[in-house]
């Protein structure tokens, strides 16, 4: 642990105590911490690799099929019912991502005629100083690396599977929560029982093939604060640019649906307004974007721009 005025930050190692393959309330917590303290450390991609074609070891095949997630970690006074902010303090890819497509039965891919035969690989040589990603074609993109879970077990014991994102978060997709960003969720289980991983050094929304440029992640810095003032029943998000809410369903006509009305909510919390004028307001202003198709649980995010809009001062005559 390295204490200083600013923050409390707990260093947590990258082995085999401190990684899980799948959420549980019943999962032992390998660290307990503050609220507002900040938890620091690395993590393998999803695939558990530790390096191209080879993965952690050892791992349970039935409890470590799901991503492999640092944590869970517990917060002394959370209770079920406050809001978890998880604040992305920072986000440091490892040298290596790859990106597949197709060799897999999905509704996507049997619809783009890409499931039978064999997958196709592209392999990514990143560079977290400058910021750039080059493929095994010389193709470059920017990077912005970001954790696609972040979460909490559901409040009733079992074993749950990482790839739905649900209401406590967990694999949630969305390329807006780099460095820099706020995301909120609503605490499921008493301690909260926290966990992160899923690296991603760059992600369209939608996340098309299924994957993106999965990666490890050298460094993740994470502060975690409780709140008890407000209460939350879907994740939302603040970033320096815009608010987002966030919905997810098996159908993506209800994930659209429940982001929206999570949006209305928030703008009612924020600028006062009832749900009608908020949602004449939001068809102005908030673009509904595919968060990702992939998971068997659909996401969509609603943003809304900080700048939007702005009261307009109305002078008598």
């Amino acid at each position: 642990m390295d204490r200083n005025a600013a923050r409390v930050i707990h260093e947590i190692p990258l082995e085999r105590r401190t990684l899980h393959g799948h959420f549980s309330p019943d999962l032992e917590p390998i660290l307990t911490i503050d609220s507002g303290d900040t938890i620091a450390f690395a993590c393998l991609d999803a695939g558990w690799h530790v390096r191209p074609f080879e993965k952690f070891e050892p791992r349970d095949a039935k409890l470590d099929e799901g991503h492999a997630l640092i944590g869970p970690v517990e917060i002394l006074g959370a209770r079920a019912g406050q809001t978890l902010e998880v604040r992305i303090d920072a986000v440091r890819v490892g040298d290596v991502g790859f990106t597949v497509a197709g060799g897999w039965s999905t509704w996507l891919n049997d619809r783009l005629g890409v499931a039978d035969g064999e997958d196709y690989v592209l392999r990514w040589e990143l560079d977290a100083d400058t910021r750039l990603g080059r493929d095994d074609h010389g193709r470059e993109v920017e990077l912005r690396p970001f954790l696609g879970v972040l979460g909490m077990p559901p409040e009733k014991p079992g074993v749950y599977a990482t790839g739905p994102p649900r209401a406590s978060g967990g694999n949630i997709d969305c390329k807006e929560l780099v460095a820099g960003t706020k995301l909120f969720l609503p605490i499921p289980v008493d301690g909260a029982h926290f966990s992160a991983g899923d690296g991603h050094a760059r992600q369209g929304d939608g996340e098309s093939s299924g994957t993106a440029i999965e990666c490890p992640l050298e460094r993740v810095e994470l502060t975690l604060t409780v709140h008890d003032d407000f209460e939350l029943s879907a994740p939302i998000a603040w970033t320096s640019d815009a608010w987002i809410a966030f919905g997810f369903d098996v159908d993506l006509d209800d994930a659209a649906a429940a982001a929206v009305d999570s949006m209305l909510g928030l703008m009612l919390r924020e600028h006062g307004l009832d749900r009608r004028d908020a949602l004449a307001l939001a068809s102005i202003v908030v673009d509904v974007r595919v968060t990702q198709l992939v998971n068997g649980v659909l996401g969509v995010h609603a943003v809304l721009p900080h700048d939007a809009f702005r009261q307009a001062t109305i002078r008598e005559a």
